[in-house]
């Protein structure tokens, strides 16, 4: 396994500090749907994206890192309601195209049509302080939707209009076109969770929320491009047995979020990695377990003192002890593993 890591922003001063920390691997985004990236509407063919994740590379290359990831700003919306016109699918085919031809190996996405990663509390507080994201069902209407870019009027009632079984033909549709290309190119997809874990959220409904739903991804696709992001604070907030999910879905965990949450699906709030309920020592051993050698970075961390005008959950010294963390775990388990 990789420690990886996501940067916001992407100066050259937090390239270092992860590679100084020990990270071995860049998280890039989806460089035309990030707002910090290049907004050419005009460069978007192939050859041009290409040529974007090239520079990327050559630049984390330059800091000892290597980019193995695309996740995050991803032109998927319209494919998941499915009303796109082809634009978004072969948007979709040429990135993956593109990451192939650029060594880059993992594509993470998720299928929260209409939505996104969602809390209630961006300050939550922690040790010593410290403030963390949270989410409460009882304040759903006033849900913050990190990471999602507004919807117009007719993108918003369409995802209201949907329902499971709809969402699920949206993905076959969008799955049967994109794992060819991914396994011609090399690359493996990765499922995230829907995040919180409910089947519905601001009156638009969810499949992605529960263990069985990830093992019906996997019997419907049968590809060795297709896998899991195994976000373990999402997995935890389900309440599932962690060892049981693991085990399960083996071979396909192809990316892990690794964090840690208390309390429930309807009610929880995120902690330090080693302040939480879980045994994260015994995931990771399981982790190995499975032969998981992927990409791992950490997620949502804790904003600490001095970082109150950062993005929840993704500041950067909050990731420092994050970093640390993971990589004893990493060494610990790879000592009990050799025993």
């Amino acid at each position: 396994m990789r420690l990886a890591t996501v940067l916001t922003p992407v100066t050259d001063g937090n390239l270092q500090l992860a590679a100084q920390c020990g990270v071995t691997d860049l998280v890039l985004r989806y460089p035309y749907g990030d707002p910090h990236g290049p907004r050419d509407a005009a460069a978007k063919s192939a050859s041009d994206l290409c040529e974007v994740l090239r520079l990327s590379k050559a630049r984390a290359a330059s800091f000892g890192l290597n980019a193995t990831v695309v996740e995050g700003y991803l032109p998927i919306e319209n494919l998941k309601l499915g009303i796109d016109d082809g634009t978004q699918m072969r948007a979709m085919q040429d990135l993956i195209r593109a990451m192939g031809e650029t060594g880059i190996e993992l594509l993470c996405y998720n299928f929260m049509a209409g939505t996104d990663w969602a809390r209630t509390k961006l300050d939550a507080p922690e040790r010593g302080g410290a403030k963390v994201t949270a989410f409460d069902l009882r304040d759903v209407e006033q849900s913050v939707l990190l990471g999602h870019q507004a919807s117009d009027p007719v993108h918003e009632r369409n995802a209201r209009e949907q329902t499971p079984q709809r969402l699920w033909d949206h993905l076959d549709f969008m799955l049967g076109g994109l794992l060819p290309i991914a396994e011609a190119s090399g690359v493996k997809l990765a499922m995230h969770p829907d995040d919180p874990p409910l089947g519905s959220l601001l009156g638009k409904p969810r499949i992605m929320h529960c263990a069985e739903s990830f093992l019906e991804l996997l019997r419907r696709f049968d590809s060795p491009s297709n896998g899991i992001c195994f976000c373990l604070g999402t997995f935890v907030a389900m309440g599932c047995s962690l060892p049981e999910v693991i085990r399960a879905f083996g071979s396909k965990i192809h990316y892990v979020h690794f964090r840690d949450v208390r309390g429930t699906a309807e009610s929880f709030a995120e902690t330090f990695h080693d302040n939480g309920p879980t045994d994260m020592a015994e995931v990771m051993r399981l982790l190995r377990e499975v032969g998981f050698q992927g990409p791992m970075r950490p997620d949502h961390v804790p904003q600490l003192v001095g970082e109150d005008d950062g993005e929840p959950g993704y500041t950067m010294l909050g990731r420092l002890f994050a970093y640390g963390y993971m990589r004893g775990l990493m060494h610990a388990t790879e000592t009990i593993v050799r025993r």
